[in-house]
């Protein structure tokens, strides 16, 4: 970091300031500077209301540069650009703030700025620009203070860490602002390195593979498909070991323990001892800050929640026609949820709880505490909730997730269609379904798994109903899932296998024995170098057309046209 400068946002009562200085009437900034850190600190001289502290720094790009942009959250697109690159962000068809605010709920739109200019690129937690092998690094040590967002302008060579302290107010006190790291060297050299110096030990899960109900029936699950689907897996029986049951088993989201008694009459516990009974583990879809309008829970108790500027309950979710969020800091709300995975957990006997929807608790900074604040609370206490449970992430800010959660989606979810649907093509924002997408962060977040979580890049499909992909981009996507996930799913009714495709399936629910030594996708073509044993190999694909040489890099054979 050269020729460093700061540039601090903050409010004196209705007054707002934007002082590019370290030290003025109202606060003092001190920092220490080495090669391989930067921390500094705000110290205040009098009551002020932060919102955000820059620091801008001279960062020559040169020619074959890349920076890895990493998205807000678990959906949200994460992926290597160069300077004749620029990046997509909220459509611009939702013009004003409450559209925008909107179009964006799941995205860093409230504090992140994306200027979608060639050559601008905003990551948050880390990044890194490479050339090559060679890999220069930036990242926090900690989000607890607040979010860290990097801006690259590689246009221009300069950069620039902001910290989204928003909402905290102090008065004659000191506030931790930045505890960066700068490294250098091979790829896998700085992330060992990173997570070592933020404490991160390895994850006590290595891998799971097995179902998930959603991408099928969504939320029109019921007793009698559950219980097919999971006798249907009797044939891959040794290759799984999680059945997870997926939304749609409430009476409403928020609801969680009131089962549709008309879809699941013998409960949920039964289910549980159903999975049980084939020794796979059970796993429960929970969204555990969220209440659907229609819900009983916000029917009944709508001072456990959020509340919006307005007044009302506030929506965090667009899903289920809008969800409102539970209070984190409200204390009713905390044992409710405290109550319900009790429930879930050790009642119902479920041995991992995928929890989604969990952006939602920071969306705005309250309590005298940041965003960052907010979530990283918000996770340490989910873990207290589930004691040692396994946690699957979801929809969360990846930083605050760190120490916190056993396994962490680390894509957007698939869709049912591989060219995607309508909204692909408008780009609502940077985290909607996509199979493109998915894959895209797959290849650019490897560096998780096995690290911090075992990651989960979403599911794969093999089946033929109620699915429009083609064979090439079933191997493709079941490919890339082995090669860069430990939490890998299906969705399917696995009566619909022929043999040749069962053993497809068994192949990608394996533990992967292949290294990977470089990876670069260029436009929709991507190049993978792995080690296979002694042996390089190169895994090519292109995700627009899902054609790829996946069956000769992983064994799968094509069968277009064969079924069952």
């Amino acid at each position: 970091m050269k020729n460093i400068s700061f540039e601090v946002k903050y409010s004196i009562g209705k007054r707002e300031y934007d002082i590019p200085l370290t030290e003025n009437k109202h606060f003092r900034i001190d920092y220490e500077l080495s090669d391989s850190s930067f921390k500094a600190k705000i110290i205040s001289k009098a009551c002020i209301t932060l919102k955000s502290v820059d620091v801008h720094f001279a960062r020559e790009f040169k020619p074959g540069d890349k920076f890895f942009a990493n998205g807000y959250q678990s959906w949200t697109t994460s992926k290597e650009y160069t300077v004749s690159d620029s990046e997509k962000d909220i459509t611009p068809i939702a013009v004003g703030e409450a559209l925008h605010n909107f179009a964006g709920i799941s995205s860093d739109c409230r504090f992140a700025k994306h200027t979608c200019e060639q050559g601008q690129f905003v990551s948050h937690c880390y990044t890194y620009i490479r050339n090559g092998e060679a890999v220069d690094f930036y990242g926090s040590l900690s989000e607890r203070q607040g979010f860290t967002v990097f801006y690259a302008d590689m246009v221009r060579s300069m950069m620039r860490v902001s910290k989204d302290v928003e909402g905290v107010s102090i008065n004659g006190c000191e506030y931790e602002l930045f505890d960066i790291v700068m490294l250098s060297g091979a790829y896998d050299e700085v992330f060992d390195r990173y997570f070592e110096l933020m404490g991160v030990k390895k994850p006590r899960l290595s891998h799971m593979s097995g179902y998930t109900s959603w991408y099928n029936y969504f939320g029109k699950i019921d007793e009698n498909i559950i219980e097919r689907d999971l006798n249907s897996l009797d044939r891959l029986k040794e290759s799984v070991s999680v059945f997870q049951v997926d939304d749609g088993y409430e009476t409403a989201v928020g609801d969680w323990l009131k089962h549709n008694e008309k879809k699941f009459p013998k409960g949920m516990k039964y289910i549980a001892d159903k999975i049980h009974e084939k020794g796979y583990m059970a796993g429960i879809w929970i969204a555990p800050f969220n209440a659907q309008t229609s819900s009983d829970l916000l029917r009944k108790h709508p001072d456990w929640f959020i509340k919006s500027k307005h007044g009302l309950p506030q929506i965090g979710v667009a899903a289920w026609g809008g969800a409102a969020v539970l209070d984190l800091y409200n204390e009713n709300a905390r044992e409710y949820i405290r109550h319900f995975f009790d429930v879930v957990l050790n009642d119902w006997g479920y041995d991992m709880v995928k929890l989604d929807f969990l952006y939602s608790q920071c969306l705005y900074p309250r309590n005298n505490k940041s965003r960052g604040t907010i979530m990283c609370e918000a996770m340490d206490f989910l873990r207290e909730c589930c004691g040692d449970k396994l946690i699957l992430g979801c929809g969360v800010p990846l930083g605050a997730a760190f120490k916190v959660v056993d396994a962490c989606r680390i894509s957007c979810d698939v869709d049912l269609k591989y060219s995607g649907k309508f909204y692909n093509v408008l780009h609502i924002n940077s985290e909607v379904p996509s199979a493109k997408n998915a894959i895209t962060n797959s290849v650019f977040r490897r560096h998780l798994d096995g690290r911090v979580f075992v990651n989960d890049p979403d599911v794969f499909f093999m089946r033929y109903s109620n699915l429009d992909f083609n064979m090439d981009q079933k191997h493709l996507l079941a490919g890339i899932n082995h090669l860069f996930g430990n939490v890998l799913f299906v969705s399917d009714d696995a009566k619909e296998y022929n043999s040749k495709d069962a053993e497809v399936v068994r192949k990608a629910f394996a533990v992967c024995d292949k290294k990977v030594i470089s990876a670069d996708i260029d436009g929709d073509d991507g190049r993978i170098v792995l080690l296979d044993g002694e042996t390089e190999k190169v895994f090519r694909f292109n995700m627009k057309t899902g054609q790829s040489n996946a069956d000769e890099i992983f064994g799968f054979e094509s069968l277009e046209g064969e079924n069952k």
